[in-house]
Order: structure tokens, then C-alpha cells, then sequence
């Protein structure tokens, strides 16, 4: 049975978009037939995070209007034979996303076979973010530890216990997980950040995984590299731990403390 995940934020730039392709991957990996969708439309940055921008003939919205078919739309991944990107449109704007369109292409997907459906959503409560949530059977919801990013993801809480379709069908809430995104210990212990308590305490929700702030994120994005392929960066480590959990795993959290520093740094302040 096809899973649907969203992924979304209150807030723009806090790492959606990243954590959308490498949880892809991850399950990808992992041996899951998954397809990972932008519901960007207008803007598309997800075929850039995975590397195949260069691909895209076809796109979201033309498989929506009937101009091609999913399968002329869908981009095969070339490191994972079992992952799919459909890219979004740059040059339709957002009333081009239709309820009907969005199930049907979810539909189709089921019927192909796929495992998971990973809906990188707008940020924010626009169309297109209403309806990447809307058919969603579960949703992690990405923060940054600051007040503005916290407070605007508890509203998009409120919409997924509210305007999805199992809502309406009265099956309750969507199950929920929060994914803490540019986390850094060392400002948490000064004081400068959220810790993950405070943005637990907030937001209620069960943490999914820490992803620890690093420059390897966005270098990886640069080269078109889902940051979880690159082992040896602490947060391409914590989404393989996110996408453990999401299969049910059990894995302590990492990189929630701050490095101390050794005796010749403490001496000479580097």
C-alpha cells in the first residue's frame, strides 16, 4: 500500500526542500519504490537538490492538464533504480494545481506500485501547500529552532488536524513529526537558540530526528547531491537516523551537544 508523506513548514527556508530529497533517498536506499513530488509550482528547486534539472521535460502540472503522462513526467533517479522525481512548473503559477489532478497522479502512482510518495510542500498555507498535505497519511514538519519558524509551523498543525481528507472523513489527525532542522548546540547552551524541549514543549509533536546546522548542506545542494549521501557529514548521518525512525526503527538521537573544545583551543581561542 502507498504511504503519502508531506513535508512542509510555517515558515520558507528552513530546509524543506533539502529534507524532502534525502529522506527520498534514504527510503530509496533502503529498497523502497518511492517518487518524491514538488508542489513548488512557480519556483522548482527540488530537481536542482537531486541533481537532474537538466532532465525535465515534462512536468507536475503538464501530467495534471493531461499534456503528457506520469510516465513520460517522472525523472528515474540515476544512483537508485527505484527513485522517481516529478518536478514542478516554472512557468504556471499555483491555481494550476487541481484537487482532482493531485489524486488522480496519486492514484496513478499507487497503481504503478510505488511505496512512498514524498509531497515537498510549499512553505506556508497557500494552494499548493494545502493541497500537498491535503491526501497525506502522514506529515513531517520541518523547524528551525527560532521563534518565528515554531511559531508559524503550529498553525500548520492546526491545518493538518483540520483540512486534510482524513479529516474530513473523521479518522482524525494525520500522524505528525517534527523534524529540527540547523540545530547548534553551542548556541542553545549560550542561550541564542531554541533547545529541542523548548520547540517540543511548543509544538507537541514527536521529534523525528536533529538535524545539526552544517556547510555541507548546502554544498551538497550545490552539486545536485542529497546531503544523506555524503557519510561523513554529521547531518547526512541524522537524516539517515530520520528515515531509520520513520521505518520504525529504534536510534538514539545525535549531535545534540555542543563539541568541547580541546585544551590548545581553549588556550588560544580557536
Amino acid at each position: 500500500m502507498t504511504e503519502i508523506i508531506v513535508v512542509t513548514s510555517g515558515k520558507g527556508g528552513v530546509g524543506k526542500t533539502t529534507s524532502s530529497a534525502s529522506l527520498a533517498v534514504g527510503l530509496a536506499r533502503r529498497g523502497k519504490k518511492v517518487a518524491v513530488i514538488d508542489f513548488d509550482v512557480g519556483l522548482r528547486n527540488l530537481d536542482l537538490i537531486m541533481g537532474c534539472e537538466r532532465r525535465v521535460v515534462y512536468d507536475f502540472v503538464n501530467v495534471i492538464h493531461g499534456e503528457c503522462t506520469l510516465k513520460q513526467a517522472l525523472i528515474k533517479d540515476k544512483r537508485f533504480e527505484t527513485l522517481y522525481v516529478l518536478a514542478a512548473s516554472q512557468t504556471r503559477d499555483k491555481d494550476a494545481l487541481t484537487k482532482e489532478g493531485v489524486e488522480r497522479v496519486l492514484n496513478e502512482l499507487a497503481e504503478e506500485g510505488f511505496d512512498y510518495v514524498i509531497c515537498d510542500s510549499p512553505a506556508g498555507i497557500e494552494k499548493g501547500a494545502a493541497l500537498a498535505m491535503y491526501f497525506a497519511d502522514r506529515a513531517v514538519v520541518v523547524v528551525n529552532p527560532e521563534v518565528s519558524s515554531v511559531r508559524d509551523s503550529d498553525r500548520i498543525l492546526g491545518l493538518l488536524s483540520s483540512k486534510t481528507r482524513r479529516a474530513e472523513l473523521g479518522n482524525g489527525a494525520i500522524e505528525q513529526h517534527l523534524l529540527l532542522t540547523r540545530y547548534n548546540p553551542g548556541r542553545v547552551e549560550a542561550g541564542d537558540m531554541m533547545s529541542i524541549k523548548d520547540v517540543q514543549e511548543i509544538l507537541g509533536i514527536e521529534v523525528l530526528g536533529v538535524i545539526p546546522e552544517s556547510e555541507g548542506v548546502l554544498a551538497a545542494s550545490n552539486a545536485g547531491v542529497p546531503v544523506i549521501l555524503d557519510e561523513q557529514s554529521f547531518a547526512g548521518q541524522a537524516y539517515d537516523d530520520a528515515v531509520a525512525r520513520l521505518l520504525g526503527e529504534q536510534r538514539s538521537m545525535r549531535f545534540l551537544d555542543a563539541q568541547k573544545k580541546g585544551l590548545f583551543a581553549r588556550i588560544f581561542g580557536s
